[in-house]
């Protein structure tokens, strides 16, 4: 049976930049000639970074695009690498009219195929996302064909992501084909608990497919959105060969035994859902029979846990956004609560403790043990710490406006979002929110006050996650040996805003367990008061949150952008209008 070493890479691409895309993928394919690998990959749109969104509309970026493939394969060649082929994901355009009333020279989701100081092949994505996230529909056209490439007497199917999220296409397609290898390049958003979707997918479209399968996945983040790696190599049977490292850059090198292309027969004309084979014979005979690497024979890299596998996200998303946006170093309110802790701990360990400013903010209100909870954080994390009291300017704007109530409560609230954006403009730190998604669903936040920043690391985060995650946080400190983050009292206290004597969260929300699921019933499942109810919760209780809710949709659109790691974030994900009269409350 012919032999092949196949290098999956997954790389954290920059949208935009073109130039540094490819020159990391140079570099992990000569990375990849060292290890002996005969076929390299790279995930989708690796060139370009994912998602572009309306970058895909403009001509003169998809023709930069097609320009630094053309480029990327001259100079592969040129550096000693044109005899592998690589397979990269890039924006394209198509050469004539499709479906669907668009024209020629409409944008495409594409991947190539570099071989020689060539583009030897292109082929579009087949089946386009129009769901949670993803606007393909708005942006791309699909593609028609079912792309095989011959390498070393293997003949080996392409695709791109959605291709094997979706029944039909080019996984059948493949099969018909007689592919010994299926090979998917993709760029699929981190969502807790998906990475065991992705594992069934794979298994599931391998026996469909007939033949061994690659999955092969992006790392890193581009605005709310992270990318885990968890690359997957399975066979036929649905077996696991190899499974690449979550959250890591890096490259993962296997050797595979595959079954050998017949190599009198090229095959052609229209398989699976009206696609066309469009084949490439790369290299017609089998490779010379060699000894397998021993370590290069597969296995499973460890799995995170549940809240490590978060928590990471979290730290990815916000590293890559200071990163890629050119950003040092980041602020943070201190109110010695759950939350600030939370961000505080996550941001230290995404940029590093000596770039996190954290500022305490008292007031009349502040309890000594909020001050005295921000300062053994900042000690215990050595984050760099000043506290500024807010009580002189509360007077003056009192002494002008006499506010009282709720707009009194809120002054205090804004006084601290103001004096948050007039140091990030002196310093030059970025802001961030620390609102947690339970308050964000409930409009449990002040605009201009606590809302301010350019990133919300806890956006997507209940609550409850919220509470759990700093534990877990603290747990692992331990268990290295380390000071643990985040002070016992923060997390064991009542939460509160402290925007008035004694008050607390519970004063104005449902107890956060019952909360929770509530709102993940209503947010992240989409369902009804009555189904909701008829899952066991209170209906007054249910009418009253499901209200919150729907009326703080003005509030969440003003909020920045923040890591997603749910199936349904405020965002891309929950698109409501802010005008709407219709309530599920009645």
């Amino acid at each position: 049976m012919p032999q092949l070493r196949l290098a999956l890479n997954q790389i954290d691409s920059t949208v935009g930049d073109l130039a540094g895309n490819a020159e990391s993928i140079v570099h992990w394919t000569r990375h990849s000639a060292e290890q002996g690998a005969h076929l390299v990959a790279f995930p989708e749109m690796a060139l370009t970074g994912y998602p572009v969104e309306d970058l895909a509309l403009r001509s003169s970026f998809v023709e930069a695009s097609r320009a630094a493939l053309r480029a990327l394969a001259e100079r592969l060649d040129a550096e000693g690498l044109g005899e592998l082929p690589v397979v990269v994901g890039y924006l394209d355009r198509s050469e004539r009219a499709r479906r669907y009333g668009q024209p020629a020279g409409s944008p495409q989701n594409a991947a190539a195929v570099l071989h020689r100081g060539s583009v030897v092949l292109t082929f579009a994505k087949h089946h386009l996302p129009n769901y949670g996230v993803f606007d393909e529909f708005r942006y791309f056209v699909p593609g028609d064909t079912m792309p095989v490439v011959r390498v070393h007497g293997i003949d080996v199917a392409l695709a791109i992501c959605e291709d094997l999220w979706q029944d039909g296409g080019r996984v059948p397609a493949a099969h018909s084909a007689g592919a010994g290898l299926l090979l998917s390049i993709n760029a699929s958003p981190y969502e807790r608990e998906k990475d065991d979707t992705r594992l069934d997918l794979v298994r599931k479209r391998a026996q469909e497919a007939g033949c061994t399968t690659a999955y092969l996945a992006m790392i890193g983040g581009q605005d709310e959105l992270v990318f885990d790696g968890d690359s997957i190599i399975v066979g036929r049977d649905g077996d696991v060969i190899a499974r690449a490292p979550q959250f890591a850059e890096g490259c993962v090198v296997v050797d595979l035994d595959l079954p050998a292309a017949d190599p009198a027969a090229v095959p052609e004309g229209i398989v699976d859902d009206g696609l066309r084979i469009d084949h490439r014979t790369l290299s017609a005979d089998p490779l010379p029979a060699y000894d397998p690497e021993p370590d290069l024979a597969g296995g499973e890299a460890e799995r995170l846990d549940d809240d490590e596998e978060i928590y990471t996200a979290l730290v990815v998303g916000l590293r890559a956004y200071v990163a890629k946006n050119g950003f040092r170093s980041v602020l943070i309110g201190l109110s010695g609560g759950i939350d600030s802790a939370l961000v505080a701990a996550i941001a230290c360990d995404a940029v590093g403790a000596q770039n996190v400013y954290g500022v305490a903010m008292p007031s009349r209100y502040s309890s000594e043990h909020s001050i005295a909870d921000a300062t053994e954080l900042a000690r215990r994390t050595g984050l760099n710490f000043r506290t500024v009291p807010i009580a002189p300017m509360f007077d003056a704007y009192m002494g002008s406006l006499n506010l009282t109530g709720l707009a009194e409560e809120n002054l205090q609230s804004r006084l601290r979002g103001t004096m948050l954006m007039a140091l990030s403009n002196e310093e030059g730190h970025i802001v961030l929110a620390p609102g947690n998604k339970s308050e964000l669903a409930c409009g449990y936040s002040t605009l201009y006050g606590d809302s301010v920043g350019a990133y919300g690391p806890i956006k997507d985060v209940y609550k409850t996650s919220v509470f759990r995650l700093a534990q877990w946080r603290n747990r692992a400190a331990e268990e290295r040996g380390q000071t643990p983050p985040i002070p016992q009292n923060s997390i064991t206290k009542p939460p509160s805003a402290e925007l008035r004597p004694g008050q607390v969260d519970t004063d104005s929300l449902p107890d956060y367990d019952v909360l929770d699921r509530i709102l993940e019933l209503y947010v992240d499942r989409d369902q009804g008061r009555q189904e909701i109810v008829a899952a066991g919760y209170d209906d007054e209780l249910v009418t009253r949150i499901l209200r919150l809710v729907d009326t703080a949709e003005y509030k969440r659109r003003q909020y920045p952008p923040g890591t997603k790691i749910s199936a349904k974030g405020f965002g891309k994900d929950r698109r409501l209008p802010i005008t709407n009269r219709w309530r599920e409350s009645g």
